[in-house]
């Protein structure tokens, strides 16, 4: 078994406590690894080498970061088989899956570096004629970053790279359930000799965490995770009136015209319902379809439901593989449960698989209703509720009848549909004859339920900065 250590202030840190962290395979369930639990002792070292480190950091001249920044993704480069191998084991996720996230986690931090020379201020009129307002854009600090398991390589690049382009120093909490990658991921690190302390990657429990996120170094936190999870940051934001920035759950709404190419739907709509089986935050979870095809699309969905296989990716990357741990598993088999006493169809799917592993089968589900849980709360897994409208009225309506609102999905060729849907859909993505992939120079934040703040592009680069007005009297 390889030995994972924690990585701050520049180095691999043997861990100074025995608690470790059980890492398992979720398509087998055996433990892949452990890893070392940072103790509060540690989290305080990397905070105030973070602290350290971004000071000399953020007066470099932005273009040198930017450099760096490419030299790490040249480094990410040269260790992408290792961490994919990692990322593999840990996620369920196939070989060429895993190893694919990290290359485009590359791409993404390419994106970051050319930021160097494209981040600005603004010079304001001022009311006296002898005077310059200039708004100037400065880093915020040492910024706690907490990734999800789901895409947690490329999600940690999607946090760390605006983060170190704008002159902040960064402290990783990677998932519990995804870790080990992350501690590969630092090797990569190391090796493009980056200032020690200025990106430290460490595992821990929750008490450690907030120690960590309640530490007096830390001006910033970002989240990826659940809405639960948000609520638990912002009140670790109280310490220091720290800025959050929080992506949180999804209940993506897909709206299907009639005039629909219904098989290209289909196909897209399996496609992205059991893409690492359903555990996405954009992915689809309520369908809402005409009730002139609804019964057309609902055939054609139930039969590619149904062939859609699962299994271990390792042995069979064309499969659907697991979910992340057995307490999700035994969580959407309850809601599925739950609906089909309500009154749901299942369709496709529906059971628990016997043997090992935490898979569970793309399920479709018929005859729901709006006020069902399943409706209503983020499922995160491969399970997809289908319910008729008569109208586009109704659709808007039911669409947006929810806590959420991430992402959102319309199939039209009607341009006019299509434009109200733009101005009154209440999530912060729509996606129009295609499914969310989250482009990178875009934005990507949450209306309601769903977050604060954002990701990607030059508006989620913005967000790990905060202003200073000079008031230059001449």
């Amino acid at each position: 078994m390889r030995d994972y250590r924690n990585f701050f202030a520049g180095r691999f840190v043997e861990a100074s406590a025995s608690q470790r962290i059980e890492v398992r395979n979720p398509a087998t369930g055996a433990v892949f690894t452990s890893v070392p639990a940072a103790s509060e002792a540690e989290v305080r070292v990397a905070a105030e080498a973070a602290r350290a480190a971004q000071r000399a950091w953020r007066v470099l001249p932005a273009i040198e970061r930017g450099n760096a920044l490419r030299g790490l993704a040249d480094a990410l480069i040269a260790h992408a088989d290792a961490i994919g191998a990692a990322l593999a084991a840990e996620s369920g996720k196939s070989l060429a899956d895993a190893t694919s996230e990290v290359v485009y986690g590359v791409e993404l931090m390419r994106y970051h570096a050319e930021w160097a020379r494209r981040i600005e201020g603004e010079v304001i009129e001022s009311d006296n004629a002898d005077e310059t307002l200039i708004l100037r854009r400065e880093p915020i600090g040492v910024v706690a970053c907490l990734i999800p398991f789901n895409y947690p390589i490329y999600t940690l690049v999607r946090k760390i790279a605006p983060a170190l382009i704008s002159g902040n120093a960064v402290i990783v909490r990677p998932s519990n359930n995804t870790p080990a990658s992350a501690l590969v991921f630092a090797e990569a690190v190391q090796a493009a000799e980056l200032p020690a302390g200025l990106v430290n990657v460490l595992t821990m429990d929750h008490e450690t965490a907030r120690t960590l996120c309640t530490h007096p170094a830390i001006g910033m936190i970002t989240l990826t995770g659940s809405v639960g999870a948000g609520q638990t940051v912002l009140d670790y934001c109280k310490a220091n009136i720290a800025k959050p920035s929080l992506e949180l759950g999804g209940k993506t709404p897909v709206i299907v015209e009639p005039d629909a190419d219904l098989d290209a739907v289909t196909a897209m709509i399996v496609a992205a319902k059991t893409t690492h089986c359903g555990q996405v935050c954009t992915s689809a979870e309520r369908l809402y379809v005409h009730e002139s095809v609804h019964a057309r699309l609902l055939a054609k969905l139930k039969t590619a439901f149904a062939a859609r296989s699962f299994g271990d990716r390792a042995a069979d990357p064309s499969r659907m593989g697991p979910l992340a741990n057995a307490a999700a598993q035994q969580r959407i088999h309850a809601m599925v449960e739950r609906a089909r006493e309500e009154g749901a169809v299942v369709e496709a799917g529906g059971f628990l698989p016997e043997g090992d592993g935490y898979f569970y089968p793309p399920t479709l589900l018929s005859g729901c209703r709006q006020e069902m849980e399943i409706v209503r709360e983020e499922v995160f897994g491969p399970v997809l509720a289908v319910l008729a409208y008569a109208d586009f009225d109704e659709a808007l309506a039911l669409a947006n009848d929810n806590q959420y609102g991430l992402s959102s999905v319309l199939f039209t060729e009607n341009y006019r549909k299509a434009m109200r849907a733009a101005t009154c859909i209440e999530a912060g993505e729509l996606y129009v004859n295609r499914f969310p992939a989250d482009p990178y120079q875009g934005f990507h934040a949450g209306w309601k339920k769903s977050g604060l703040g954002g990701d990607d592009g030059k508006h989620g680069m913005l967000e790990f900065t905060q202003t200073r007005l000079v008031i230059f009297k001449h």
